[in-house]
C-alpha cells in the first residue's frame, strides 16, 4: 500500500554539543537517510523540519534539524520518530519500501482469485528477503523472495502475485 508518508527511523540520542541528532534509520542504511532536505515530526505530515545538516557516522545518521541547535534540545528529542515524503525519495523504477508491502494481499499468479493471505512482516535473511504471509486460517507462512516464485509486486494495487514451491501451501 502506497503511504505518502514513511518512517525514516528514530532519535537515539544527541552527537555533541550543537543539537546534532543521533538517529537510528528504519532504512537499509545511514547513507539514505541522509538524502532528504525536509522531514517530519510526524506521520501525516503537519510538522515539518528542515534538515540544515546530514551525514553518516557508523550505523546511524547524525542529522541538524533547524531549530535543534543544543545538546538540551537534541536530547529532548530522544525516541522521536522522524518521517520523510515518499516523493522525496529516489527509487528506481520497480523498487518499493518494505512499508508499502505490509497488508498487500497475496494471490496466485495462475488464478488471482486464490488469495493465499496477507504481506504481515519481511525478514532480510543476506541472501533474499523472506516475506511473513498471515493466511485468513491465521497461520504465518515464509516467502522466499526469489524469481521462481514472486511473479508481480505491484504494492500501489495492495497486491502481490506468487507461483509458491511446492508443498508450501
Amino acid at each position: 500500500m502506497i503511504q505518502e508518508f514513511l518512517e525514516l527511523g528514530a532519535v537515539v540520542g544527541a552527537h555533541g554539543l550543537q543539537g546534532e541528532l543521533r538517529v537510528h534509520p528504519a532504512c537499509d542504511s545511514p547513507a539514505f537517510a541522509c538524502q532528504f532536505p525536509l522531514l517530519y515530526y510526524d506521520r501525516a505530515g503537519r510538522r515539518p523540519v528542515r534538515v540544515i545538516g546530514a551525514r553518516k557516522h557508523k550505523n546511524v545518521a547524525l542529522l541538524r534539524l533547524e531549530g535543534v541547535d543544543t545538546i538540551e534540545a537534541a536530547q529532548a528529542l530522544k525516541s522521536q520518530t522522524l518521517w520523510f515524503r515518499r516523493a522525496d525519495s529516489r527509487l528506481e523504477e520497480g523498487q518499493y519500501f518494505i512499508a508499502e508491502l505490509l497488508g498487500c494481499a497475496v494471490v496466485d499468479a495462475g488464478d488471482p482469485a486464490l488469495c493465499y493471505g496477507e504481506i504481515c512482516g519481511v525478514s532480510k535473511t543476506g541472501a533474499n528477503d523472506v516475506w511473513h504471509i498471515r493466511t485468513p486460517q491465521g497461520f504465518e507462512v515464509l516467502i522466499p523472495v526469489i524469481p521462481d516464485v514472486v511473479k508481480e509486486v505491484d504494492p500501489a494495487a495492495g497486491r502481490a502475485a506468487i507461483a509458491p514451491l511446492e508443498g508450501l501451501f
